[in-house]
């Protein structure tokens, strides 16, 4: 349950532009498509991934690391870890497991037999969009548990293109044609009341000081 009064507070210390802001981005932001990325060895390209997410409006990346455990390059991701929420798993049955509770249909971003051509992907199901590693792929584990797979159409001499190129084409693609759509895809009342409040938090400084303060004058 959220605190719309500390929400309130915090919101009152943030300039009318940046308040602003906040709601102009979150009226694009979506749950429908999450995006999962496995096992990425040059993480650089994991950061590349979020900054997509961020600017395209995927709320949530997935990143599931089971070899490298490396950490988000913020060089790369340019702020985008403030305003795009991570979840990290261990495991990939984990990871499908938790999104499958959630609504989402697991899609294998990969070359196969069964594919799907970016284009003609059905948008109307809660996706989540599974992404491999440069060297090897998804593994066996999500290519098995996947209930669909998609490719981008590629028509030169070359049959791959870099993660976080192909991703940003996929979740461009994807999230233009979600919004041109009458699907029902954007935040809940209380998801957007969430990011607020996380959002609020990350822009203040010495947040820590100005929440104990908030909490303390309450008291009294």
């Amino acid at each position: 349950m959220i605190d719309l009064d500390y929400l309130d507070f915090l919101e009152n210390i943030l300039t009318e532009n940046r308040k602003n802001k906040f709601l102009k981005v979150l009226e694009n932001r979506t749950n429908h498509f999450t995006i999962a990325v496995e096992d990425i060895f040059q993480m650089h390209n994991a950061s590349a991934v979020m900054r997509s997410c961020e600017v395209f409006g995927i709320q949530e990346l997935n990143v599931i690391e089971q070899r490298y455990g490396k950490s988000i390059d913020k060089e790369i991701a340019m702020g985008a870890q403030k305003w795009v929420d991570i979840n990290a798993f261990d495991s990939v049955s984990n990871c499908i497991e938790t999104l499958k509770n959630k609504g989402y249909q697991i899609i294998a971003t990969t070359p196969h037999e069964n594919d799907c051509l970016l284009d003609d992907f059905d948008i109307s199901k809660p996706s989540a969009l599974f992404f491999g590693t440069e060297r090897d792929g998804l593994s066996d584990e999500i290519l098995q548990k996947a209930d669909g797979f998609l490719k981008i159409p590629m028509v030169g001499f070359t049959e791959s293109l870099n993660i976080s190129v192909s991703a940003a084409i996929i979740i461009q693609n994807l999230t233009n044609r979600l919004r041109n759509s009458t699907i029902d895809w954007h935040l809940s009342e209380e998801e957007i009341l969430i990011k607020r409040l996380a959002w609020a938090k990350n822009s203040i400084k010495d947040i820590k000081r100005i929440e104990a303060r908030y909490y303390a004058d309450k008291v009294l």
